[in-house]
């Protein structure tokens, strides 16, 4: 419920800034109408808190309006004048995972895009399972901003009551994701590595205690069931190319008084050029067992050979052997590459959450009951100095 207070001075600030042209003067008041999806855009720009959102308690909600598994597509520049936007690919990991929930519910698996411009992604959408895609588009929403975005997604889950609501846990999804929850006043579950369907409720799992137990959440009383859901850790499904979408198109009045961080200059930073961990197809990681920094480097020599990535456990970044930005765990990058070559690494539950999705794991290690060795699909006991060495000069003969 949304109220107007005695406080109301009628400065007018209220009625520019609703997406939805729900708010109204009259007789220098303002006044609400049936328009409202209680986006909460108002209450942030009254200057006298004038405008005041009761929220109904969780517990005596009606839920059995929510309906929808939906994914929020997330959008990265590719510096491309032709295409400036592509879809990231969390976005399709979340599709292909959201998918099998949305079977399982029997619900409709809906993508949500807020865009300046519709540059042909349905097609995308569709193949990777999306049965109905909303599209919002604005010349406001080129650039992301969380005033505007959060404002937007909680309009259009006010109007359309999804079920559940899955974010990946990028920096925008991290940023986006708690906003909106909290507008909605519902729980959120962030960093999640495993999603299903237990009683006809989403089961998000997500390590906890330092990365020591793996914690299952449920959320009863709360809708949408949100989430934020870690890069590379869901399994991409086979696009099926020619599989269609219905398109929903939105319509929003944005205003740019909403604004309240304005970007005065922005630089593309490309780094070194090279392949991002993330992105690696083969990686070659080393741990605390590698000892020196100059015997980590034989990992670097390894990794050229095969064409990969060379990464590092938290243990081995805190030692100084690798930058921090080659981190696999929890704390650092979740990757899941073809190849997952592992040397000296014990296997932390921190660092195996972050690499046990790749496809072919080999581990290295002189401890025969390292955990490591508990998800590798094969494993060699023994001196990772000696054995990366051979391997490389191995790979030169051939």
């Amino acid at each position: 419920m949304i109220e107007v207070s005695k406080k109301c001075i009628g400065c007018g600030k209220c009625v520019p800034v609703c997406p939805f042209a729900a708010v109204n003067m009259i007789d220098k008041l303002a006044v609400i109408n049936e328009a409202c999806t209680l986006c909460g855009a108002c209450v942030q720009i009254c200057p006298l808190q004038a405008i005041v959102i009761t929220r109904e308690e969780a517990s005596h909600r009606d839920h059995s309006g929510f309906r929808g598994v939906w994914v929020y597509v997330e959008l990265t520049e590719t510096g491309d004048k032709t295409h400036p936007k592509k879809i990231k690919p969390v976005t399709f990991e979340l599709l292909s995972a959201g998918r099998k929930l949305a079977d399982e519910l029997k619900e409709d698996l809906c993508a949500v895009l807020l865009a300046d411009k519709d540059r042909g992604y349905a097609k995308e959408l569709g193949a990777y399972g999306a049965d109905k895609i909303y599209i919002l588009e604005h010349d406001e929403l080129f650039e992301y901003n969380t005033d505007i975005f959060s404002t937007v997604m909680v309009s259009l889950v006010n109007r359309h009551k999804p079920s559940v609501m899955l974010y990946g846990a990028t920096i925008q999804g991290r940023d986006l994701a708690p906003r909106v929850a909290a507008a909605l006043y519902v729980g959120l579950t962030a960093d999640c590595t495993g999603l299903a369907i237990k009683d006809g409720l989403l089961l998000q799992s997500r390590p906890a205690f330092g990365g020591n137990i793996m914690a299952d959440i449920l959320s009863p009383d709360s809708r949408p069931q949100m989430a934020t859901v870690r890069p590379n850790v869901m399994k991409l499904s086979e696009p099926v190319h020619g599989r269609t979408a219905l398109i929903v198109r939105e319509a929003a009045k944005i205003d740019k008084s909403l604004r309240r961080v304005k970007v005065l200059e922005r630089k593309m930073s490309h780094g070194g050029g090279g392949v991002k961990i993330e992105n690696a197809k083969i990686i070659v990681s080393g741990g605390r067992g590698m000892k020196t920094k100059e015997k980590f480097r034989q990992l670097e020599e390894l990794s050229k050979l095969l064409g990969g990535v060379v990464g590092a456990s938290r243990a081995a970044v805190d030692l100084g052997f690798k930058e921090k930005a080659h981190q696999v765990g929890q704390s650092g990058t979740t990757v899941s590459p073809k190849l997952y070559l592992s040397f000296g690494i014990s296997g932390a539950v921190q660092h195996i959450v972050g690499m046990k999705a790749s496809d072919v794991i080999i581990a290295v290690n002189r401890d025969p009951n390292a955990p490591i060795f508990n998800v590798a699909k094969y494993g060699i006991v023994g001196d990772a100095h000696e054995i990366a060495p051979r391997l490389a000069e191995a790979l030169k003969k051939k």
